[in-house]
């Protein structure tokens, strides 16, 4: 016999064909193959293994000894191929026991998280999934190894590798947070109003938030004073309950510290610009049905979040 390299694959189909017919006119209407095609493709097969394989008997045509040796070898291949190349099997969370990892902002894990987790119990209470903090690995590497399955609550301003894939997740208006106890508790702040008071300012990974913030004032030739910058939102926001300064937030994430702190929501100045936050991938995995199904069921609350 020659070597695989030297052997065409897609006569196994043909051998197939031929020894579960034994007759030439059958096997070539079942791939769809002219009777002279097939007779040629015998032929070749004949050669290419040096064996008759089939021998024509008063019977109709008979395998050899080598022919019913080599089919169920040729069946098991050509059914491990089949499987190789068909779709991915259909994720069930169901009897999943996954274990997914979302890096993710302080909004995504206080704002939408809990409730995501407590609906998996019903639909999926067997997957588990871990929220850690978005750092420069989860772009570097994690996502590429798996070791990340995505990336959420990104401000679009942000900058992340061009190979990743990008997608918008939700865009949410902004709200003021001031201190229950602050003489003035405007229902809505006016530009004005805004600037000259003191601001509490959260940064995220790359501050995009906060620079689109003050890239909309410098356009007015405008600024704000800022006693404090942090990394994090509840932190931010007990520094507000504890003093005459205002920090500017997404409405869900100032609704849920209104509840939380002694604190009052108001409206910003016209014109402040709305949060897009995204979710983000590799591509080595845009297919692959776990990953998926965790990407819908994170659009999916937050478009109810903000849908009501």
């Amino acid at each position: 016999m020659k070597s695989l390299r030297q052997f065409d694959l897609n006569l196994l189909v043909l051998f197939e064909a031929l020894l579960t017919e034994r007759h030439v006119s059958r096997a070539a209407e079942k791939v769809f193959l002219s009777q002279s095609a097939m007779s040629h493709a015998l032929n070749r097969l004949r050669e290419q293994l040096d064996d008759p394989l089939l021998i024509r008997t008063e019977n109709g045509l008979q395998p050899t000894p080598r022919a019913l040796e080599l089919l169920p070898e040729v069946r098991n291949a050509l059914r491990q191929i089949e499987r190789s190349l068909s779709p991915p099997e259909h994720f069930n969370p169901a009897d999943s026991e996954r274990a997914f990892v979302i890096a993710c902002t302080d909004y995504f894990e206080a704002v939408v998280f809990p409730d995501m987790i407590s609906h998996f119990q019903n639909i999926a209470p067997n997957i588990s999934v871990e929220a850690r903090m978005i750092d420069e690995d989860a772009f570097l590497s994690d996502l590429e190894t798996g070791e990340v399955d995505l990336v959420v609550g990104m401000d679009a301003n942000e900058q992340v590798p061009a190979h990743l894939v990008v997608e918008n997740w939700i865009s949410e208006q902004q709200i003021c947070l001031l201190a229950q106890s602050n003489p003035d508790l405007p229902e809505q702040l006016d530009l004005k109003d805004y600037i000259q008071r003191p601001h509490i300012v959260f940064s995220d990974l790359a501050g995009s938030n906060a620079n689109a913030i003050d890239h909309w004032l410098a356009e007015s030739k405008l600024g704000r004073r800022s006693i404090a910058r942090t990394v994090n939102y509840m932190a931010a926001a007990k520094i507000v309950a504890q003093t005459q300064a205002i920090m500017t937030l997404p409405y869900q994430m100032g609704l849920l510290f209104s509840e939380l702190f002694p604190v009052a929501l108001a409206e910003p100045p016209e014109g402040l610009p709305s949060v897009q936050m995204t979710q983000i991938y590799h591509p080595l995995f845009a297919k692959e049905p776990g990953r998926v199904w965790l990407q819908e069921q994170v659009q999916h609350f937050g478009d109810r979040l903000l849908n009501g």
